[in-house]
């Protein structure tokens, strides 16, 4: 997993829970890295999980909500760094839909070795997005507050609905349609 997934991670608990948490959660994790990360850094998926896990049984806040907040927290942080990506879109479904064929495609060029969730978008009808996200690390919780704070980016009136498709979370289907 890229580097800047710890970073910013690490710099939400930070923002939110103090300096100290960081320290805790760190320690509490008995980290390969030894918790220090640079964001071009590639590093071991199980790390995340460990600090998320840690964070969660400190605050006692479960690990889907605030892998959520960190989706959205991330989100602000992929703005500023790339902001091209999203002036490419008039609104949240265009966006969405350009994650797969255009971001990811642009993130693998700087990144190579970086190992993306997979998206398909299909347009309905009814003008509703559905997208599929596959992903073998299970994360669909952090893709669901990136979705959500795209959505509100582009103040565009929608609302998303989530279905586990596997019982694992590796697949998982998001709704997005207008209100």
């Amino acid at each position: 997993m890229k580097g800047i997934v710890f970073t910013e991670f690490m710099e939400m608990v930070e923002s939110q829970f103090g300096y100290a948490m960081v320290d805790q959660i760190i320690e509490d994790s008995k980290l390969p890295s030894g918790g220090i990360y640079t964001s071009i850094g590639t590093y071991d998926h199980s790390e995340i999980v460990a600090l998320l896990m840690n964070l969660s049984k400190r605050t006692e806040i479960e690990p889907p909500v605030l892998l959520k907040a960190f989706g959205k927290y991330l989100f602000d942080t992929f703005l500023k760094t790339y902001p091209h990506f999203f002036e490419e879109a008039n609104n949240s479904i265009d966006f969405l839909q350009s994650i797969d064929n255009y971001i990811h495609v642009e993130v693998l060029k700087l990144y190579p070795d970086a190992k993306l969730p997979t998206f398909t978008t299909d347009v309905q009808d009814d003008g509703s997005l559905v997208m599929t996200y596959f992903s073998e690390r299970k994360m669909s919780a952090l893709a669901e507050g990136l979705i959500e704070k795209s959505i509100a980016h582009y103040q565009d009136p929608m609302s998303m609905t989530k279905e586990l498709l596997e019982e694992d979370g590796s697949v998982v289907k998001f709704v997005i349609k207008s209100n």
